[in-house]
């Protein structure tokens, strides 16, 4: 199924990589940052790397948070992936208090280095290969971004924060990292967001980028 996708360019992300994976799945895929292609995408696309300030204030400079906001109200499919998936959120603690697009309600938190008593107990940032997991409140991902996964899959992850949303709902999938239960995938309606790296996690990685073009 051919789907004209659109991958957002604010100047942070890995654009390419995210693109070749999308075409390996069989979509016509255009980088932009031209907020009329942007909000007439068939699906949407909204890769990061980087800090959540910095993001946010590319978004705002170029004039793509309106772009966004009325993508998502044609009820269109949007992917958010890594930093993109935590700007969907309400707000974020790093380096300060700021504002994200507030698409999925919720706050983005550091991951913890330390235990309740101070040891410290994981490496931040977490990078590396994480298996996905149900959340408390997801024991079947059909009909989802994650139909095409079993759980157990491993994906590749690269961050220092996490996020939380504030309904549990809104968590599809978790992994665990050194005992911390992390947020995966998060989903609410047609907007979507995974912490890991698809276009870097190999087959399964494909296969989650497939089902995102038959959303």
């Amino acid at each position: 199924m051919s789907r004209r996708v659109v991958i957002i360019n604010y100047g942070m992300g890995n654009l390419l990589s995210v693109q070749r994976g999308l075409e390996a799945c069989g979509a016509g895929v255009e980088i932009s940052d031209d907020p009329e292609i942007i909000t007439n995408a068939d699906r949407l696309v909204l890769p990061g790397v980087g800090a959540f300030e910095s993001g946010m204030h590319e978004l705002k400079t170029r004039g793509l948070v309106d772009a966004i906001n009325e993508f998502v109200a044609r009820e269109r499919p949007l992917l958010g992936i890594c930093l993109g998936m935590q700007m969907l959120l309400s707000e974020s603690d790093e380096f300060g208090q700021h504002a994200g697009l507030n698409l999925i309600p919720g706050r983005v938190v550091k991951i913890p280095d330390c235990d309740s008593e101070g040891a410290m107990v994981r490496k931040i940032p977490h990078i590396g290969w994480s298996a996905l997991r149900y959340s408390e409140s997801s024991s079947d991902w059909s009909g989802s971004l994650l139909e095409k996964t079993k759980e157990g899959e491993y994906f590749y992850f690269v961050h220092s924060y996490m996020a939380r949303p504030e309904n549990p709902q809104h968590v599809l999938a978790e992994c665990e990292y050194s005992g911390e239960r992390i947020s995966a995938a998060v989903c609410r309606e047609n907007v979507i967001g995974s912490q890991f790296h698809p276009e870097k996690s190999g087959n399964s990685g494909l296969n989650v980028l497939q089902r995102f073009l038959e959303l």
